[in-house]
């Protein structure tokens, strides 16, 4: 991984960041950052090999950003078990909401790429 491809990678999250913060917008920061990414991405027009390989070297470690997130659910074990209901229900209208969204947007986009063809 060059470290250039990384500073890249940080520079864009950090650029999200603090837009987020500054315009105290609902979207994470990151999330922010992954667009201005994708735009400069467009505009370029490709990406370069490095940054591919970079990207595919922090993809392929992924499982260890995990670890973190495990260890604090299990020191907050309790409080979920606690809380689980509200927990549940979250992740099951959201799982849901996600699902029925998706489905429609792929109905839409069905019914307009069927009108853009020609017999």
């Amino acid at each position: 991984m060059a470290v250039k491809y990384l500073i890249v990678l940080f520079a864009s999250q950090l650029a999200g960041e603090a837009l987020a913060l500054a315009t105290n917008a609902p979207i994470p920061g990151p999330v922010i950052g992954m667009a201005f990414l994708f735009f400069g991405l467009v505009v370029r027009g490709s990406d370069s090999e490095g940054l591919d390989s970079t990207v595919r070297g922090l993809l392929d470690n992924l499982g260890l950003l995990f670890v973190p997130a495990g260890v604090g659910v299990m020191v907050h074990l309790p409080r979920l078990g606690a809380e689980y209901p509200a927990i549940t229900a979250a992740l099951v209208l959201g799982t849901a909401i996600t699902i029925a969204v998706t489905g429609l947007v792929m109905a839409g986009m069905m019914r307009v790429l069927d009108k853009g063809k020609t017999p």
